[in-house]
């Protein structure tokens, strides 16, 4: 049996000493232990799967305590974190107070920068490289981004950047064909297109290492290196990144070590941008996830044998989310879909099956996703972009300019609206309430329950105007009786129970924590009255001047930040109104929501239906 070459590895010095059967024995080795460890913590082991071999071999070739490396996205930086000093810390990844599972500089003095989202990396890594320059250092610079991730604009942003102005620096473009889904769009045809055509970087290196055995060709291939642009038309049709200034090495096995480390030493030696093009292969050397890449890119804690999780077979919203379009679409051929690379988390694969034409993924690209949903509404259709709130943030000027301004009727399906737990910060989707509100013409809703998903989306697809359903990741809370509405008739807030003295405003989920706060309150001789505020914007101000005319102190409870939320909303009409009624607003403080799983963080953050309990107990005693 191999020695386990993962016991050897202290630092990643250590792995600068290993030779190269060493080296294959360790990625082994990684992949057991990732296997191992994300199987009883959950993550995203696909991914992380497929960068073994090009993350030994990042080490293998640079010095990281010199030089400076950016994961986009991130999630596939676990043999980052195992090769610098958290291997033991794999026990406590995602979890509450434990090691992230994407780069965090407050982490790592190795995690050069904070990542989360998609489309970053080659952006912070030329201004990186930029600071380098500027101040005189020799550092190197790396960018290590997906193909999916590549479909995002800001790459090609960065991408036009650096070419133009030959910054020195090296993408590593890590083509796994696969994001979270298959990818999409004229940026993967390309790339598929690369894949088969290895022959120009194999001709020129067989041309030139042939004429440079004597000085009569060294002659001749100076002069043929002025025909290397119609050379490369002719072997790759449209050589896109040495057509913007950037210097092209691949395609390259991005499982071969050896072959990566050599590339890399020469992509050191080249005086300007250098991206080197890695094919590897999402979830390599785990079966299952090799065969079900998407099952495996993120995955809740499982049995590695089998590869099976627990069934969860519970309701979500996404799920009714799903049905319930499908069923709209069947009665109305101008309801059309539209997606950002996630037809799966959003609920839309089913659709996208069932109405093919009608359903559009436009890759990583949430703010061509709204403007394209903008000019469709424009046209005629009833289009209903599905998308999580944390990546609905990266679209704030195209929601505001291109739908609310001209007040075209797009709807928006806000999937995993508040917290969403082990992702950690740059995943809970806590601002949608408080940027939707700056904005005119919008309305802003939220089902209590999962049944009440799909009534919101029948009513949404019938205004002439936009509007944004807001719902949360899962399912609803156990043990907690809820009736949901049966239609909208007008926008005003429901009366989940009749009270006195004290009124808890919920919207939401958060409506189901305060439900279930009332059990906890039962023996304390209160009688809280409980309000569904469903329409956050706009808000039942007919309600809230009931209330306030009947002299009740008002709890605000959201599970969204509470500047410019609803309860910031409410406080401020009762203070334009100059009522005097005693306000609490619960919601998130403006800092960090670390990750954790989701009820230990509503406890931190006070919005459990306990620190509910203990609100109401306190206003309504409050003053005796």
């Amino acid at each position: 049996m191999d020695e386990n070459k993962l016991d050897k590895i202290d630092t990643f010095y250590d792995l600068k000493r290993m030779n190269g059967e060493d080296l294959e024995i360790l990625a082994k080795n990684i992949r057991e232990f990732l296997i191992e460890k994300v199987s009883k913590t959950g993550g995203h082991l696909a991914s992380n799967l497929g960068v073994v071999e090009l993350t030994i071999s990042l080490f293998k070739v640079f010095n990281f305590d010199e030089d400076k490396i950016v994961w986009d996205v991130g999630h596939q930086s676990y043999v980052h974190k195992i090769l610098t000093g958290r291997k033991g810390d794999f026990d406590s990844l995602r979890k509450f107070n434990g090691i992230s599972g994407f780069p965090k500089c407050c982490e790592s003095k190795y995690d050069f920068f904070n990542t989360g989202h998609s489309s970053t990396s080659i952006s912070a890594a030329v201004g990186m490289a930029r600071a380098r320059d500027i101040l005189n250092e020799k550092n190197n610079v790396i960018a290590v981004i997906g193909d999916g991730a590549l479909t995002g604009g800001m790459a090609f942003e960065a991408l036009n950047d650096v070419g133009y102005n030959k910054t020195k620096m090296i993408i590593i473009l890590n083509d796994n064909t696969m994001a979270i889904s298959e990818n999409v769009g004229g940026m993967s045809t390309y790339l598929s297109k690369l894949r088969m055509g290895t022959g120009y970087n194999k001709l020129r290196s067989e041309i030139n290492r042939t004429l440079n055995q004597s000085s009569v060709g060294k002659n001749l291939a100076s002069s043929l290196s002025r025909f290397k642009h119609s050379m490369k038309q002719l072997v790759v049709p449209s050589m896109l990144f040495e057509d913007m200034g950037i210097r092209y090495f691949g395609p390259i096995d991005g499982h071969n070590i050896k072959d990566l480390c050599e590339v890399l030493c020469r992509a050191k030696n080249v005086d300007g941008p250098v991206i080197i093009h890695t094919i590897t292969q999402k979830g390599k050397g785990y079966d299952f996830a090799e065969k079900n890449p998407c099952k495996f890119h993120a995955v809740a804690p499982f049995n590695f044998e089998s590869g099976e999780g627990n069934v969860n077979t519970a309701n979500t919203y996404s799920k009714e989310f799903g049905k319930k379009i499908i069923d709209l679409a069947e009665k109305n051929s101008n309801i059309v879909a539209i997606t950002a690379a996630m037809p799966d988390g959003t609920g839309l694969s089913s659709f996208s099956e069932k109405f093919p034409k009608r359903f559009f993924d436009v890759g990583i690209a949430e703010e061509h996703a709204v403007t394209l949903a903008a000019g469709m509404a424009k046209a005629g259709l009833r289009p209903v972009f599905a998308v999580y709130s944390t990546f609905l943030q990266r679209a704030f000027d195209q929601i505001l300019h291109d739908v609310c301004l001209q007040n075209v009727p797009v709807v928006f399906a806000i999937d995993r609206a508040g917290i969403v737990g082990e992702d950690g910060e740059t995943h809970q989707g806590i601002f949608d309430i408080s940027y939707l509100n700056l904005m005119p013409n919008i309305n802003l809703v939220a089902p209590k329950c999962t049944e009440e998903v799909g009534i919101y989306l029948e009513w949404a697809l019938k205004q002439d105007y936009p509007v944004a359903i807001r719902y949360p990741r899962g399912g609803d809370l156990a043990n907690v009786q809820i009736e949901p509405i049966k239609k909208i008739e007008n926008k005003s807030w429901e009366v989940i129970k009749k009270g006195e003295k004290v009124a808890v405003i919920a919207t939401g989920k958060m409506v189901q924590h305060a439900i279930k706060a009332l059990s906890l309150v039962n023996d304390k001789d209160v009688n809280p009255e409980v309000i569904n505020a469903n329409f956050i914007k706009p808000m039942d101000t007919e309600k809230i001047d009931d209330l306030c005319m009947a002299g009740y102190r008002i709890i605000t409870v959201e599970d969204n930040i509470v500047a410019n939320g609803l309860g910031h909303s409410i406080t401020t009409y009762i203070n334009q109104k100059h009522y005097k009624n005693r306000i609490i607003n619960l919601g998130y403080l403006e800092k960090i929501v670390h990750q954790g799983d989701v009820n230990s963080l509503y406890k931190m953050h006070g919005l459990s239906p306990q620190a509910i309990a203990d609100n109401i107990i306190k206003l309504y005693h409050e003053g005796e």
